[in-house]
């Protein structure tokens, strides 16, 4: 039970990528004040993008996907709030109550939740065999179900979707990607991006099959056995892994009155619109620069980091608003996809680089102006390609694909 007389000048609900930074950031910049940090997991903060990849793969030991080790937290009076999750906030208190029903004061609250996996509406979605990617439990799950794993079913051909199906393929189990759309990556990547994952994990034996719907899990003795699509083909397998998306985990905060809907509305500071409230990583709903100023939540690493940076920056006497570069990465077999910008709204695309060569960048144009690029094991582009991203460069298209001019010589002309 966790004291209910408990208060903190900062207290940070999530302990993911976010959270952790807001802590370590407010630290560095020598905050003097008690620090509270909650996560609804056991563990300590951990990095999530290597679930998917390295430690799905048994590359990494948990150990190594710590943020910080133990000592850290203790060494900076940060206090851990492990295994408990917020239940309700009241802005007016400056409180929130856990579900065990104690509760948490706090001067200044940073909401940095993420989301949960989104789950699958349709029958036998609860059967044993059928996981998400989202935390160190789920993939400890699949791992332990693996043994008795000949065919994997992936639902979903996003990021995660297909770094898990590489993992899989890697570990020598025979795998489906279903995706609904057309193409994978469809929301995040132009066609060229997406036809070269698809070309690439077929070559890899994936059975990868887009515009399909799925209509149940089969199951058997309370485990899934298979898929039934719309068109009524089961596809067997004893193992189904889900990547839909996520939901931005911020109910207590629009039941306490804030703005917001796919996430929590925030300012240019991470300001929520309820007072000493703000929010951060996944879940906050940010005025974006790099998309023409739109409203929009970024699902990455980075944004995490460098929000929580703002915050930590505010509460220490600095305003500076949100205005960090979008970066990804995804590793998938021996090609890192490394990208800068937003895509959203292109309306052209330059294929610099052969696909054959499996080293290649895709320029994201909108208006004639420089948005992005999705840089496949081609590093140099991704280093040199921020610059033009961040100047909203006007480059000739065939200039941009020509792979014997830099693209750090390009601004100069």
């Amino acid at each position: 039970m966790t004291d209910t007389a408990m208060t903190f000048d900062v207290l940070i609900v999530g302990a993911g990528h976010g959270g952790a930074q807001a802590a370590i950031a407010l630290r560095q910049r020598k905050f003097a004040g008690t620090i509270g940090l909650l996560g609804d997991e056991p563990e300590l903060p951990y990095e999530r993008p290597p679930l998917s990849k390295e430690y799905l793969a048994g590359d990494k030991p948990f150990d190594r996907i710590l943020i910080r080790p133990a000592a850290f937290w203790v060494e900076r009076e940060v206090t851990l709030l492990p295994g408990h999750r917020v239940a309700s906030v009241d802005s007016s208190a400056h409180t929130v109550t856990i579900t065990d029903g104690s509760t948490i004061g706090y001067r200044t609250l940073i909401w940095a939740t993420g989301g949960a996996p989104r789950r699958l509406t349709c029958a036998g979605h609860d059967l044993r065999g059928v996981h998400s990617v989202r935390t160190r439990a789920d993939v400890d799950q699949i791992m332990r179900e693996l043994a008795s794993v000949e065919r994997a079913i992936v639902i979903g051909g996003g990021y995660i979707g297909l770094e898990a199906a590489a993992v899989l393929t890697k570990l020598g189990k025979h795998v489906t990607v279903l995706e609904a759309a057309p193409r994978v990556l469809a929301r995040v990547a132009g066609a060229p991006l997406s036809h070269f994952y698809e070309a690439e994990h077929r070559a890899h034996g994936v059975d990868l099959r887009t515009g399909v719907s799925v209509e149940s899990i089969v199951g058997k003795d309370g485990a899934a056995c298979g898929v039934r699509l719309a068109d009524g083909t089961i596809l067997p397998g004893e193992l189904v892994i889900v990547g839909i998306g996520i939901i931005p985990a911020v109910a207590p905060l629009l039941a306490a009155g804030a703005d917001g809907g796919n996430g929590v509305n925030v300012d240019a500071l991470c300001r929520t619109s309820l007072p000493d409230i703000f929010a951060i990583g996944d879940c906050a709903a940010h005025p974006n620069p790099y998309a023409d100023g739109a409203i929009i939540r970024l699902e990455s690493v980075q944004n995490a980091n460098d929000q929580a940076t703002t915050v930590a920056k505010l509460l220490t006497g600095e305003e500076t608003p949100y205005d960090a570069v979008p970066w990804f990465w995804s590793n998938q077999y021996d090609l890192k996809l490394q990208t800068v910008g937003l895509s959203i709204g292109y309306d052209a695309v330059v294929l610099r680089g052969d696909v054959a060569t499996r080293s290649f960048s895709v320029t994201y144009l909108k208006h004639g102006h420089v948005i992005a690029l999705d840089c496949v094991n081609a590093t140099r582009d991704y280093v040199q390609g921020r610059a033009l991203v961040m100047a909203h460069a006007v480059i000739d298209p065939a200039r941009l694909a020509d792979t014997a001019i830099p693209l750090k010589e390009m601004l100069s002309v």
